[in-house]
């Protein structure tokens, strides 16, 4: 992630601490972190976000589910890594040195989450969310809170923390 980017998101933080109105992504708009996994583009709440990282290997963990890649010591803090792209299904997840592990902080645990790039922090009105699309019921959709549209753009706007807590996850009760 660019220096812009993190410092987007520290002063994000920072405001909101200091008392400023924190913004709830929602279809009224809000402050999404952008970021790429496969050739699509994703957005989530900036207040869900702890910190970005470079990817390292983590320690893997038996018998966890294929998308949990293991977990990693965050300053003194065991952190469990999920790979979006194989829990979402990407076509591939390859690792590079764009790679990168968004902490998250969902219901009080820290989760690591990587994918392929982080691009930038955007604010969005109303007027740039379009609802989700209501898909077949093969497609699990409950995680897609919206379509942001900016410029030539398109976002697909997720409640992770609903993802993240999910049952499949087995992650936060």
């Amino acid at each position: 992630m660019d220096m812009v980017t993190e410092a987007a998101v520290v002063a994000r933080h920072e405001a909101v601490r200091a008392g400023g109105k924190p913004a709830t992504p929602t279809a009224e708009g809000g402050e999404f972190l952008t970021f790429r996994l496969g050739g699509e583009e994703y957005g989530i709440d900036i207040l869900r976000v702890q910190e970005i990282r470079s990817y390292e290997p983590p320690t893997r963990i038996a018998n966890a589910p294929h998308f949990i890649k293991g977990v990693v010591n965050l300053r003194g803090v065991i952190v469990p890594i999920i790979d979006l792209r194989l829990k979402l299904g990407c076509d591939s997840a390859e690792y590079n040195a764009f790679t990168v592990v968004i902490v998250l902080n969902v219901k009080g645990r820290v989760v690591g989450a990587v994918v392929d790039s982080v691009s930038d922090v955007l604010e969005l009105t109303s007027e740039h969310i379009k609802p989700a699309p209501e898909l077949n019921s093969n497609v699990d959709g409950s995680f897609i809170t919206g379509i942001g549209s900016v410029g030539d753009r398109m976002l697909i706007l997720m409640d992770i923390e609903g993802l993240m807590s999910s049952a499949d996850m087995g992650l936060i009760n």
